[in-house]
């Protein structure tokens, strides 16, 4: 089973999660993108149910959903393919609190609830090594990231560093057989 976690203010249905959806399919690969809750504790609750109700789960995490897939590859030993993860996810996910306290839904434009206390939370999924096993893709012109973070973090990670795009990784359906390839290995 190839889990997909969706980033901060996505869903199981955006659009990464959509591609990768039809190409699984078509390949008659088990593959689940669940859309999540805003809510790191209950995120993180629902992923590890699911983890844990499958014999062999791989995974790929996008941006916040990298860094949740970080965590569970340790904790599970499992393989992660990470596209433009926050790395420093409760550093930046900070900057998206705001007078209202409300974030963005980019799948239907609706609002969340996005406190310091969500925050917090992001912090208790932080992970002191990496040893899984890790396909890290990274585009420079991600405007939100720093893609050197993932670099320095995961030094032994097998990488796809591109020029430019963008932080939803432009052309990601380029890579979609070395993706199968590597959860498949």
């Amino acid at each position: 089973m190839i889990l997909y976690i969706h980033g901060f203010g996505s869903s199981g249905q955006g659009g990464k999660a959509t591609l990768f959806r039809d190409y699984f399919k078509s390949k008659n690969i088990p593959f689940i993108a669940p859309s999540l809750s805003y809510v790191p504790q209950l995120a993180m609750s629902t992923l590890e149910e699911l983890v844990e109700s499958y014999d062999k789960v791989t995974l790929i995490g996008s941006s916040l959903g990298g860094y949740y897939a970080m965590y569970l590859a340790e904790k599970y030993g499992l393989k992660a393919v990470l596209i433009n993860p926050a790395m420093k996810s409760s550093k930046t996910l900070k900057r998206a609190i705001n007078k209202q306290g409300l974030a963005p839904n980019y799948y239907d434009l609706s609002h969340f609830e996005w406190n310091e206390r969500h925050v917090e939370m992001l912090k208790s999924y932080e992970c002191a090594s990496y040893k899984s096993d890790y396909l890290l893709m990274l585009q420079k012109g991600d405007d939100v990231l720093d893609y050197r973070e993932a670099l320095e973090k995961l030094p032994h990670a097998k990488v796809i560093l591109e020029e430019g795009g963008t932080h939803a990784f432009e052309g990601i359906e380029r890579h979609y057989e070395t993706i199968e390839r590597f959860l498949s290995l």
